[in-house]
């Protein structure tokens, strides 16, 4: 019998906790079932009690007073360490029914999306067939206000892009927050943020401010060597154009929005989830209504 879940990842600060206890809360209302999973060893405070905490399992405290690393280096062990007990996911998961939402609420060291193979070796045990043959699906959180700077926004993105390609599961990418992005964008300009592509780079805000200030940059001539070149931001932008492309040439990352104060949009987010993980095969992903965003 197939479970079903969701592993939620990000950079810090970008909301996963937040998210992880809203959908909780909007499943419990609609009386579906949850099990929520803390893997973040440095967490402190749940709105919602974790039924699976690692904390119970290794302390990253304890870690890096023992082991005399910092929390980085600290956080890597714990994952290891946790590889290496995998009968703490197993004994907790086993019994559960497929009526469950699995929600995996992970920490934002960024290390574990990019090029440390800990995750895909972990995510392959979750959704083995014959053992917890969970159909896992990875909502990736970026934070929404990223989309006033661009360089943030890209490189937050690349980071998106780097864990679809490393887990190899069903993935979904949200800009949560949104809330926090109303009076400062409008509408039509946060549409060019759902499906990025190089030209924000063209009309870029620290750019114009740059021009305006009588600071041209010309990163084609641009040497990572030449210290006016670096100086000027000539070389920063001629990267971010560099990171602009490769992220359009490769043409995989959209993005969902999501207020986690607005119950609808919590819904909308869950449908996709569902979606992807196939909870209901005949439902579909829900859109949520245009909203109005101004300057």
């Amino acid at each position: 019998m197939s479970k079903f879940g969701v592993m939620v990842m990000g950079p810090a600060g970008a909301g996963k906790s937040t998210f992880c206890a809203s959908l909780i809360t909007h499943l419990q209302l609609n009386r579906r079932s949850a099990f929520y999973i803390n893997l973040d060893p440095a967490a402190e405070s749940f709105e919602h009690t974790p039924d699976l905490d690692i904390k119970d399992l290794i302390s990253l405290e304890d870690v890096m007073e023992e082991m005399k690393l910092g929390p980085n280096g600290g956080l890597i062990y714990c994952f290891e360490f946790l590889m290496e007990n995998l009968d703490f996911l197993t004994e907790a998961l086993d019994s559960l029914t497929e009526e469950y939402l699995i929600i995996i609420d992970m920490p934002g060291q960024i290390e574990l999306y990019t090029h440390i193979p800990i995750l895909p070796t972990l995510v392959r045990f979750l959704t083995q067939p014959g053992a917890l043959d969970i159909r896992l699906c990875a909502a990736y959180l970026l934070e929404g206000t990223f989309v006033v700077d661009r360089a943030k926004f890209f490189a937050g993105t690349l980071s998106a892009m780097s864990a679809m390609i490393l887990l190899e599961v069903p993935h979904i990418n949200i800009l949560s927050k949104m809330d926090l992005v109303k009076g400062q964008i409008k509408k039509k300009e946060l549409k060019r943020f759902i499906t990025p592509d190089a030209s924000l780079l063209e009309d870029d805000p620290a750019d114009i401010a740059r021009r305006k200030a009588g600071l041209e940059v010309v990163p084609q001539n641009s040497n990572p060597k030449d210290k006016d070149a670096v100086m000027s931001g000539a070389t920063f932008k001629r990267l971010n154009e560099a990171v602009a492309g490769l992220i359009e040439t490769f043409s995989m990352v959209s993005y969902l929005k999501l207020d986690c104060t607005d119950e609808e949009s919590v819904q909308s987010v869950l449908s996709y989830i569902d979606d992807c993980i196939q909870y209901h095969e005949a439902q579909e992903p829900r859109e949520l209504p245009e909203e109005e965003y101004d300057e």
